[in-house]
C-alpha cells in the first residue's frame, strides 16, 4: 500500500476496498481466539483451505476464509460463522469441514447437528442466541468479524476514521471535550474519568513544555481474565487508533504498549499492525498531512503482576525494577522520566474511536449515570456459558450470570461471584441484583477491576478461595511496603489455620482488623485491595468460617484437613476406575465388588471423586 497523505485519500482507500468486496461472496469466519485455538481451530481453518482447493469451487461458491479473533462464546468452541447466510456452527471439528463445504457452501443446506442448542431450541444465527442477543458490543465490536492481520479488513470496518476526523476537523481540546462528555471511566480497574485525566495531562504539558507520553496498559494478569488479550489479538487497530487519539489530545509524540510476555499472539498481531499503519503513514511524521507526529514502541512485561500498577509499570518501561512508588504527584504531572504521562488500559482505548466518531453524548446515553458505556467481562468458573461478555454498565449481576451465562450447570443458583480479579470481593447470591458498575460493586465490598468475573457454587469453599487469591497476591507483591510484605503473610497464616479446623472465633475479628489495616496502609493498589476477598467472605459467609473453626468441618468438602473420602458400597459397581486413577494406590476391591479407600493413606486429592461415574465416592 502507498502512503496516505490526507483524510480524503484515506476515505478514498476505504471506499475502494468496500467496493471491491462482493457482498454476496461467501465468507467463512473461523475463531482463532485462545479458547478455540486451544481446541484446534487453526486446523479447521487449514482444512477449509485444503478442501476448497481440492474441490475447485467456482467463483460464485468459493468463500473467503477469515481467521478472526475471539467470538466470545468460548464454551462452545471451536466456532465457525458463515456469511451471507449468517449460519453459526459450534463445536466444529476438522472432520466436519468437508460436510460444511459440500452441504452448506455448495448446496445451501444447514448441518443441523452443528447448530447451537439450548433448552431444546436450535439457533441458526449468532444474533438469535441469548448469549449474544443480550450483549452490546462497543470495545469488542470487531472481534470475530475482521481478520486482525489484514489492515484492509480493519479499514473496511472503519478503522482510523475517527483518527482522521480528529486530526483534520477537531482541535486537541475538542477531542478532550468529547471524551469528557462521554463520561467514560478507565476500564483498567480504578475507574478514573478518562477525559479528566487527559485534560490534566494537557494542562501539565502547557505549564512544562517538552516531551509527553501515552501508555497502553496491556499487562492483564488477573487469573481468569482475558478481555484485553482478546482485543489486542482480535482487533489491534482499535487499540492503536485509541492511542493515536489520546496522543493528539494531550500533545504526546511517543507512545508505549506494555504487554505481558505471556501474550505472544497479541504481541505478534500488534507488531504487524504497527508495521502496516507505518507503511500507510498513519504512524510517523505529518500524519494525514496534519503536521502531527506520533509513533509507538512495544514493551514486554516479565510476568510481574505488580507491574499492572501504574507507577510500577512506568519504572519497568524506564528499565528499572517494577516497584510502585507513592503517588504524591500524579503521573499526568510526572510519569515516565518525570514527564506528563497518560496511562489507559486496552479496553478504554478500544472505546475511544467510537466515542470520537459518534460523539461523547451518544456514549453517555449508554449505561448508567456516572457509569456510562459498556464493560467487557471474562465470565468463567461454574457457569454454563463461559466466555467473553460486553454489556451496558449498570445491568444486574444476575443478568450476566444467569441469563447470558446460563447459570450454574445443574443448579438453580450460584453461591457467589468474585469480581475484579484476585483483589476483588465475593458477592453472594443474595446480592444478585446488584448493578454491575463501579459504585455499586465498591459498595458491596468488591470492585470492577479489569473485568474478571468468576462464578462459584456450593462446591467452592470461601476459606479456600480466600487462601488462593491471598497466596497469589503474596507471591506477586513486590514487598516494598511493610503492610503488604508482612500483612498478607499474617493474613494467610490465619486462613491456613482455619483450613485445618484450628483457631478461635476471636481470630476472625483479628483477621478482619488486620485486613483493614493492610487496606488502609499499603503503598499501592495491589496491597490496598488484596484484603477484599477476605473481608467480603467474612462479611457474607461468616457461618462458613465458623463451621471450620467450631465444627471442624468444611461445608464445601474442599479443605483436606477437614474431610474424608469413602465409598458407598450400595452405589459402587466395582468398575475399578477409581482405583486405576488413585495416585496413592489406596483403593482396593475385587472386580464388580464394592471398593474401599484406606483413609490412612488417602491424600484427599479428589481423583476418585472425579473419575467415579456412579456417585459412589462420598466426601464428608
Amino acid at each position: 500500500m502507498q502512503r496516505i497523505n490526507s483524510a480524503n485519500e484515506l476515505k478514498a482507500l476505504r471506499d475502494s476496498l468496500a467496493k471491491a468486496l462482493d457482498p454476496e461472496q461467501p465468507v467463512v469466519r473461523v475463531c482463532l481466539g485462545p479458547g478455540c485455538l486451544a481446541q484446534g481451530s487453526d486446523k479447521i481453518a487449514a482444512a477449509f483451505r485444503r478442501v476448497i482447493g481440492e474441490k475447485g469451487l467456482d467463483a460464485e461458491v468459493k468463500p473467503l476464509i477469515k481467521e478472526t479473533g475471539c467470538h466470545g462464546f468460548c464454551k462452545q468452541g471451536p466456532l465457525v460463522n458463515l456469511d451471507p447466510s449468517g449460519l453459526f456452527y459450534a463445536q466444529v471439528k476438522p472432520e466436519d469441514v468437508e460436510e460444511i463445504v459440500d452441504r452448506t457452501l455448495v448446496k445451501g443446506e444447514v448441518v443441523d447437528r452443528l447448530l447451537y442448542s439450548q433448552n431444546g431450541t436450535q439457533y441458526r444465527t449468532a444474533g438469535d442466541i441469548p448469549f449474544y442477543k443480550m450483549q452490546t458490543k462497543i470495545a469488542m465490536r470487531n472481534l470475530g468479524l475482521i481478520d486482525p492481520l489484514n489492515i484492509e479488513d480493519a479499514l473496511r470496518a472503519g478503522a482510523y476514521q475517527a483518527a482522521a476526523k480528529a486530526l483534520t476537523e477537531m482541535t486537541p481540546a475538542e477531542v478532550i471535550e468529547q471524551v469528557e462528555l462521554s463520561s467514560i471511566r478507565g476500564r483498567g480497574g480504578a475507574g478514573f474519568p478518562t477525559g479528566r485525566k487527559w485534560r490534566s495531562a494537557a494542562q501539565a504539558l502547557a505549564r512544562r513544555p517538552g516531551p509527553a507520553y501515552i501508555v497502553c496498559n496491556g499487562d492483564e494478569g488477573d487469573p481468569g481474565a482475558f478481555m484485553d488479550r482478546a482485543i489486542m489479538e482480535g482487533d489491534p487497530h482499535s487499540v492503536l487508533e485509541g492511542l493515536l487519539l489520546g496522543a493528539y489530545a494531550i500533545g504526546a509524540q511517543q507512545g508505549f504498549i506494555y504487554v505481558r510476555a505471556e501474550y505472544p499472539i497479541a504481541i505478534k498481531n500488534l507488531e504487524l499492525a504497527i508495521a502496516q499503519i507505518r507503511e500507510l503513514g498513519l504512524f510517523g511524521e505529518n500524519i494525514l498531512g496534519s503536521g502531527f507526529n506520533f509513533d509507538i514502541q512495544i514493551n514486554r512485561g516479565a510476568g510481574a503482576f505488580v507491574c499492572g500498577e501504574s507507577t510500577a509499570l512506568f519504572t519497568s518501561i524506564e528499565g528499572r525494577s517494577g516497584e510502585p512508588r507513592a503517588k504524591y504527584i500524579r503521573s499526568v504531572e510526572r510519569g515516565l522520566w518525570g514527564r506528563p504521562t497518560v496511562l489507559n488500559n486496552v479496553e478504554t482505548l478500544a472505546n475511544l474511536p467510537v466515542i470520537i466518531q459518534n460523539g461523547g453524548q451518544w456514549y453517555a446515553d449508554i449505561g448508567a449515570p456516572r457509569n456510562t458505556g459498556t464493560k467487557a467481562f471474562s465470565l468463567v468458573g461454574k457457569v454454563s456459558n463461559v466466555g467473553l461478555v460486553e454489556v451496558p454498565m449498570g445491568v444486574p449481576l444476575s443478568r450476566i450470570v444467569e441469563e447470558i451465562g446460563g447459570g450454574v450447570p445443574g443448579k438453580d443458583r450460584f453461591k457467589a461471584v468474585q469480581t475484579g480479579g484476585p483483589s476483588g470481593g465475593c458477592i453472594p447470591y443474595e446480592l444478585k441484583d446488584t448493578p454491575v458498575d463501579y459504585d455499586s460493586l465498591t459498595k458491596a465490598g468488591s470492585m470492577m477491576g479489569s473485568g474478571g468475573m468468576i462464578v462459584m457454587d456450593d462446591s467452592d469453599c470461601v476459606v479456600d478461595i480466600s487462601r488462593y487469591f491471598l497466596r497469589f497476591l503474596e507471591e506477586e507483591s513486590c514487598g516494598k511496603c511493610l503492610p503488604c510484605r508482612l500483612g498478607l503473610k499474617a493474613m494467610l497464616e490465619f486462613l491456613d489455620r482455619f483450613a485445618e479446623g484450628k483457631g478461635s472465633i476471636e481470630d476472625i475479628d483479628e483477621l478482619e482488623n488486620l485486613a483493614q489495616a493492610v487496606k488502609d496502609g499499603a503503598l499501592c493498589a495491589l496491597g490496598g485491595s488484596a484484603p477484599n476477598p477476605v473481608l467480603t467472605t467474612v462479611r457474607y459467609f461468616r457461618d462458613e468460617y465458623l463451621a471450620h473453626i467450631i465444627d471442624h468441618q468444611c461445608p464445601a468438602g474442599v479443605c483436606k484437613a477437614l474431610i474424608t473420602y469413602s465409598i458407598d458400597p450400595d452405589a459402587c459397581t466395582g468398575c475399578g476406575l477409581c482405583a486405576r486413577n488413585c495416585p496413592q494406590a489406596c483403593i482396593t476391591g475385587e472386580k464388580k465388588e464394592p471398593h474401599v479407600i484406606d483413609a490412612e493413606v488417602c491424600i484427599r486429592c479428589g481423583m476418585c471423586l472425579d473419575s467415579c461415574k456412579f456417585g459412589a465416592v462420598v466426601v464428608r
